[in-house]
């Protein structure tokens, strides 16, 4: 990330030192104060300069619903009660999440791609490619929420001692699915075919799970032997959890609604300390890229 010193950023904006100093005093402009210094993100400012753009009648668009599509995540959901921000939910996955974004129906989406790079190990950047290649999200921000860790759901006491996706397929164990399009369904096809199988080679419980929680109580009931889904969802259903990666967990959004007054109040709750804190408690959460701008068209 690029910062400007104030004499650089009044330059950038074209505006006087003491109309930029005016603005911060007032909260007004995305700043940083560094060893008693103030330095914009250029990055930043530019979103800033966008979010107030002018534009003709005929090219306005609709202001998107209060509401962040996507994937299900606890933290997420605790986030947006705690933040005051005012936005709902619609939990769907990533890929319908996504189709949601390009329609304008939602403010942002939470997401977690999957993919395998050229040499077949997962691709770091899924999810900042799915936003690249996305039609009609030429303006598509992807700001980091959380990196997450990803594993095998097995019943307390793991009775059939798996220990890897190598022993759910030579056991025959019965696997809970997640719904086609989800973030945790694609890590698990990826993981499959990084092994030379695919999903047909399962012993697959064949009703699909529409979240996280939802697949964990499927093991906790006895339904399934195990399913991909996360340490914490693992954990509050009192269930053990085999690790298999970590994961970004990201939001994306177009660029003029990441100023709007609701998604800048989650902004502002991602540094706080109370994130961290309730990371800790859930367990399978780093904070530390909360908030960080991890890609912008």
């Amino acid at each position: 990330m690029e910062f400007l010193t104030t004499s650089e950023a009044a330059d950038y904006l074209r505006l006087g030192e003491r109309k930029l100093y005016e603005l911060v005093t007032n909260g007004a402009i995305p700043c940083t104060k560094v060893t008693g210094k103030w330095l914009f993100p250029r990055h930043e400012l530019d979103l800033w300069v966008l979010s107030g753009m002018a534009r003709p009648a005929g090219m306005l668009t609709a202001e998107p619903p209060p509401v962040v599509g996507g994937s299900q995540d606890e933290l997420l959901d605790w986030s947006l009660r705690e933040s005051g921000s005012g936005l709902g939910t619609m939990t769907e996955g990533s890929v319908r999440g996504l189709e949601r974004l390009q329609r304008n129906e939602v403010m942002a989406v939470a997401v977690h791609f999957h993919s395998l790079d050229a040499e077949g190990n997962l691709a770091s950047d899924a999810s900042v490619t799915a936003l690249r290649d996305a039609p009609d999200l030429h303006d598509a921000l992807l700001v980091a929420f959380v990196r997450r860790e990803q594993g095998l759901v097995l019943p307390p006491g793991n009775p059939k001692r798996l220990r890897s996706l190598a022993d759910v397929l030579t056991l025959g164990a019965r696997m809970a699915m997640r719904q086609q399009g989800t973030g945790a369904q694609m890590l698990l096809d990826v993981l499959l075919t990084r092994a030379g199988a695919s999903t047909r080679d399962l012993r697959r419980v064949e009703t699909p799970a529409l979240t996280g929680p939802d697949l964990a109580e499927m093991v906790r009931a006895g339904q399934a032997d195990c399913g991909v889904a996360t340490r914490a969802a693992a954990r509050s259903a009192g269930l053990d959890f085999v690790p298999l990666v970590w994961e970004n967990f990201d939001l994306a959004m177009r660029q003029r609604s990441y100023f709007r007054p609701a998604m800048q109040a989650l902004i502002r709750f991602l540094s706080e300390r109370r994130l961290r804190q309730r990371a800790e408690e859930l367990t399978g959460y780093d904070p530390s890229p909360a908030g960080q701008i991890r890609f912008a068209a």
